[in-house]
């Protein structure tokens, strides 16, 4: 820290940190995390999105391989992909029988891939929780607490079938992931302890992930997702492009609230 830093953080300090101030602190603490790409979810511009589709595709990174929607839910993100002009194959996740069902109508419009299972740490037939009112509902997650600590919500318990992505490729004889996308309210992890070996072997070129308050339940930190993914650079999307996150610090990642995390292979 500089001696101009020092100097106006011990005045800032000095003028402003009193206790009828907090307010305007914490209002201040908001609106930096939005310039910062968290809480950012209105849409896909202001998400990021739409600037990541546009870094892929400029890149050449949407030549060739495939890409796996892990959490598609109804099918946003792959219709996204496809109105976007990727046409790269897309197979799309989605265990809840509810969602998938529309996932299944949007897919044979879009021409894209829908699989009925989720993925995990291993294959193995397990439930996901939603809300009674509002089933196939995209907050549906792993996690019980998900919606009844959380979303204050009654909670419906619905069996579904688990596999992985290591065994998802080698089932469907993949050869490279241009992306693997994972949106799964809080299991995020355990979909990339589920591709260990695809890891290791490099054959995923990309990753996205949302991190938020969900990572709560999952008792997950960022730091955990770093640690499984070496030889990967990490950025957070912005309106106008990708921001790298640079070196590891506690105060700058470790935010449970929404945000697109890009991991790029070196």
């Amino acid at each position: 820290m500089n001696v101009l830093t020092d100097t106006l953080r011990k005045v800032y300090v000095f003028i402003f940190a009193r206790k009828a101030l907090y307010s305007f602190n914490l209002l201040l603490y908001k609106l930096s995390m939005r310039g910062l790409g968290i809480m950012n979810h209105e849409n896909d511009d202001i998400s990021g999105e739409n600037a990541f589709v546009k870094y892929m595709l400029s890149t050449g990174r949407f030549n060739s391989g495939v890409i796996l929607d892990v959490g598609a839910n109804i099918g946003g993100y792959s219709v996204m992909l496809r109105n976007k002009k990727v046409s790269l194959p897309i197979y799309a996740f989605e265990p809840h029988p509810v969602a998938f069902n529309k996932l299944e109508e949007a897919a044979s419009v879009h021409h894209f891939i829908p699989v009925q299972k989720g993925a995990g740490e291993t294959a193995l037939t397990t439930y996901i929780y939603d809300y009674v009112e509002n089933k196939g509902s995209e907050h549906a997650s792993m996690y019980k607490e998900v919606i009844a600590d959380f979303r204050k919500s009654e909670v419906e318990e619905i069996p579904i079938d688990l596999t992985t992505i290591d065994e998802f490729i080698e089932d469907n004889r993949l050869s490279r992931i241009a992306l693997l996308k994972i949106d799964t309210e809080g299991n995020e992890l355990n979909v990339l302890k589920g591709a260990r070996k695809a890891i290791e072997e490099g054959r995923i070129s990309v990753i996205q992930i949302e991190f938020n308050e969900m990572n709560v339940i999952s008792r997950t930190f960022f730091k955990d997702i770093i640690d499984i993914l070496p030889g990967y650079d990490f950025y957070r999307l912005l309106p106008d492009g990708l921001k790298a996150l640079g070196e590891y610090n506690v105060a700058a990642f470790e935010i449970f609230a929404f945000q697109n995390i890009v991991a790029i292979k070196h």
